[in-house]
């Protein structure tokens, strides 16, 4: 039986322009389409192809029919902190550190709640498409309890990073000029 890799390159790049595109409407939208905003755009496009690339590939298809429709066990781990190493953890909380300060940017009012329900669906659904990918294309990462624990713990220190960092009055000025507030209403002044 032989199997050919998916190229990486030609899904996350579409994947990455496509993030862009659908947050610059959003700006577009609501009237808020600035430099910093749009640098805010291209940042989390980036990370989410980034994420994307490194989460789920590889892939790998079987030759001539595609799907790997033979034995494997599921590609699911539900039991917490078992075979969990210290640099697995780690990692998959550093990874979430940079969302967990960015969705504040892209919300009118954050809070801790919006930031991991926001957190813990993102990493829910690389979970599921690791699972899924592991089981039709034999996707080189498993689904795990753990990942998405530590995901959640990384974007929830994001946003303790970022909520330090706005204590700081010039921090604060700066980081204005890249929030994404909710589109003004009439007769107010936009920012």
């Amino acid at each position: 039986m032989k199997f050919v890799e998916v190229p990486m390159l030609p899904i996350v790049i579409p994947f990455g322009i496509v993030i862009f595109l659908v947050l610059m409407r959003v700006l577009r939208s609501r009237g808020r389409v600035t430099l910093p905003r749009a640098s805010v755009a291209a940042v989390l496009a980036i990370y989410a192809g980034g994420v994307l690339a490194n989460t789920v590939f590889p892939i790998f298809l079987r030759v001539g029919t595609g799907f790997y429709d033979g034995p494997r066990p599921l590609a699911l781990y539900l039991v917490p902190f078992v075979d969990y190493g210290l640099e697995d953890a780690l990692i998959n909380v550093a990874v979430f550190v940079p969302l967990g300060m960015l969705v504040p940017l892209l919300t009118a009012r954050p809070s801790w709640w919006k930031v991991v329900a926001i957190v813990a669906g993102a990493s829910l659904l690389i979970e599921l498409t690791q699972m899924a990918t592991a089981r039709l294309a034999l996707g080189g990462h498993l689904a795990d309890i753990n990942d998405w624990l530590t995901n959640i713990l990384g974007g929830i220190i994001g946003y303790g990073l970022f909520v330090l960092l706005m204590r700081s009055t010039k921090v604060a000025g700066f980081a204005q000029r890249f929030q994404w507030p909710v589109r003004e209403r009439a007769g107010s002044s936009p920012a």
